[in-house]
Order: C-alpha cells, then structure tokens, then sequence
C-alpha cells in the first residue's frame, strides 16, 4: 500500500488536499496539532472512501526534536507522495513583530520543511512516480509590506523547492519536487496572521479563492510536469510554470 502525507492537514488547504486526493484513491498519512480535527477529517474520509486507509499522527512540527520522530515514526509505509503544507503567517512590522512568534514561525516554515523534504529525497528520490510538493506563497515570489518576515520564509520554500527540483533533474532522479504559490485563501491564515479570534475574507479581502480551488489546484500542479503552481497576485489565475528563480549548475 502507498500513502500520501499531508501536514498541517487539519483545516484549510491541508483539509482539502486530504479530500482531493482521498478522491483520487490515495491511503493517507495526516498530521496536525489538533487531535480532534483530525479525528473528525478521519471519519468524513472513510465515510466516503471506506476502502482507503487514513493514519492519524498528532505533532506539532514548530517543535525541532517532532520533525525527526514524525518522519521516523512513518518508517513502515511506503510513502508515494509528500504535501509540506504546515505553516503559518505574521503581519508586522519587522521592529514590532512577537520574537517568539517569529521564532516558531521560523522552526515551521523553514526548518521543518527542510528536514522532512531532505529525509524523504533521501529515501524515495530513486523511486518512480514520487512527488514532493512544498506549499509556498505568492509571498514567495513577491515581498508584502507588514509581512516581509513571513514572505521571507515563503521566498525561502520556493528558492528551495525550485532548486531541489533543477538538482534532481540533473541527477537523473524519478521524484518530482514541485512548490505551489497560493495568493489569498480563505482558511484560518488570517486569523494567526493578526492574532485574530475571528477572520471575514467576504468583505474585506478583494479577491481570494476557497481552500478547496487551492486543493483543485494542487492536484492540476501534482498532474502535470511543471515545477511551480501559482497564483497571480492581481488577476487571481493559477498557472503551472517552469521554475523562476535563476538556477547555475555548480562547476567541479
């Protein structure tokens, strides 16, 4: 049996990815925070996909000593696929920003995503039909003032899944590495963003899509053969790109 895991699956574009691609048949492994939220996402699944198999792992990700015993703890499945969703917001000003906030941000959005991206290339980069794809930002491409922190993570999850993908090309390597750039997407991102009991997009964000067309999305970047999915910062539209960033093959 294969699997595809998906972190931070508990709400938002985690909770429908896990949906997505429930309805393409997959078995899969979900992690969040939250036991409960999982637990419930774990029953709608199996109530539409009885013949699939959904394993529940409760971890928070922010938590360096998590990442490694997560991704251990999965030794035993035959993992096709690997969604780096997890991750969270800020909006400040870089001098007034949370400290500690930032720092848990930081563990989350790079360092986690790092090591879970390096533990399974390592494992399954040799394996036909394996996909990596890294959940960015349009912040990823573009900095937004009163979130230059947050962007700067994100522009780091491009860069790197963008290069991990030129690298595995040029190994040879079966893995597909691939990185979506959502804009704004009504999930609970806002809310932790601001520190915000509650959230409106209708109303008061312009444009924004659903959790669910960004999952529609992701499934359009996980059929195809470009490396970048991404929204268009004014127009809204997804397109699948070749990757953006400059890429130098090193000289020896």
């Amino acid at each position: 049996m294969k699997y595809t895991v998906i972190t931070g699956a508990s709400s938002g574009i985690g909770y429908e990815a896990t949906h997505a691609f429930a309805g393409r048949g997959k078995n899969l492994i979900i992690v969040a925070r939250r036991e409960e939220k999982l637990e419930e996402l774990k029953k709608e699944i199996q109530q539409k996909h009885p013949e699939l198999e959904v394993v529940i792992k409760t971890s928070d990700l922010s938590i360096s000593e998590n990442v490694h015993d997560f991704y251990n703890s999965l030794k035993d499945y035959d993992i096709e696929t690997w969604i780096n969703n997890a991750g969270f917001g800020n909006f400040d000003p870089v001098g007034e920003q949370k400290l500690p906030k930032i720092e848990t941000m930081l563990h989350l959005n790079i360092e986690a995503l790092t090591i879970l991206s390096s533990l399974y290339v390592r494992d399954y980069s040799s394996i036909e039909g394996t996909q990596l794809i890294n959940v960015s930002s349009a912040g990823g491409y573009t900095i937004v003032g009163g979130a230059v922190t947050y962007c700067a993570t994100k522009f780091y999850v491009s860069a790197f899944t963008e290069g991990l993908a030129q690298e595995l090309k040029a190994m040879g390597a079966k893995m597909q590495a691939k990185v979506l750039a959502p804009a704004a997407t009504e999930t609970e991102f806002a809310q932790r963003s601001m520190d915000m009991d509650e959230f409106q997009y209708e109303g008061t964000i312009p444009q924004f899509h659903t959790a669910k067309e960004m999952a529609d999305f992701m499934l359009e970047l996980y059929d195809g053969e470009k490396v970048v999915g991404i929204v268009n910062g004014e127009t809204y539209e997804f397109s699948l790109r070749d990757p953006l960033y400059p890429y130098v093959e090193r000289t020896r």
